[in-house]
């Protein structure tokens, strides 16, 4: 087990005095780093009297997850760390406050990664002199190496950004011009349906009045009924007309 590409951790706690449960004016900074590959630091400071550390072995951590109660792999647990640092709800918490300029005497850590889950609680042990000095210089060079790095993203992002922009701009530039064609031959294929409507419709009325004036495409009239003409009866079928028979009489 090991603390492989562990990132350092910069966060202002909230800061509570214990003897009368209220916060206080003096701001710190907790960092959080691993001097080498077996061993976490836990070091707060106001960059002024007030500094203290916690150096934990990874013996040290395996035996507070087993007080704690958290099951999981040593991955799982170390994430359960940092998640619990980065909450909003780390505290330092300043004991045996007093008005001189030491200072409080003592000081713990308590982070909670939210609500309900385990709390992990840090003993702390106040350093000075040169250790505090040597704590505060390594604590702002990380935080400016840690800000060159967020810069240096930042910059690559932008870059990135700046890109996908001119690639949506290209793309816009392409759309609107396919767009503006497709209007275009639609406009022109309802033009020319109009046209030919307008052709077809004058073309309609020449044929007909010109198979009205053609007498030879006129449809034949309905003559209608005709009167037949009394026909001559043959002289065979007449009926014969009787008339006074002339005799020759004696006296003639």
């Amino acid at each position: 087990m090991e603390f492989e590409e562990f990132k350092p951790i910069f966060v202002e706690p909230k800061v509570v005095l214990a003897n009368s449960g209220s916060g206080s004016t003096v701001r710190f900074l907790l960092h959080v780093h691993t001097p080498d590959s077996s061993h976490m630091r836990i070091f707060v400071t106001d960059f002024h009297f007030n500094s203290w550390e916690s150096v934990r072995s990874i013996l040290q951590l395996e035996d507070m997850r087993d007080n704690i109660g958290i099951g999981g792999s040593w991955s799982e647990f170390i994430d359960y760390i940092v998640a619990s640092f980065k909450s909003e709800d780390v505290k330092l918490v300043l004991e045996g406050h007093s008005n001189s300029d030491a200072g409080p005497a003592s000081a713990k850590l308590v982070a909670q990664k939210s609500k309900g889950m385990p709390r992990i609680v840090f003993a702390l042990r106040k350093v000075a002199d040169s250790t505090a000095s040597e704590a505060i210089a390594n604590l702002s060079l990380e935080l400016f190496e840690a800000f060159k790095s967020i810069h240096h993203l930042y910059i690559k992002e932008r870059e990135h950004s700046l890109e996908l922009t001119k690639v949506i701009s290209d793309e816009k530039e392409k759309n609107e011009s396919i767009q503006s064609q497709l209007e275009f031959h639609s406009k022109r294929q309802k033009s020319q349906k109009m046209n030919t409507s307008d052709r077809s419709n004058v073309s309609s009325p020449l044929i007909s009045n010109g198979q009205q004036d053609n007498p030879d495409k006129q449809a034949p009239r309905d003559p209608g009924p005709t009167k037949v003409a009394n026909r001559v009866v043959p002289a065979c079928r007449r009926a014969k007309v009787r008339g006074a028979l002339l005799q020759d009489t004696e006296e003639d």
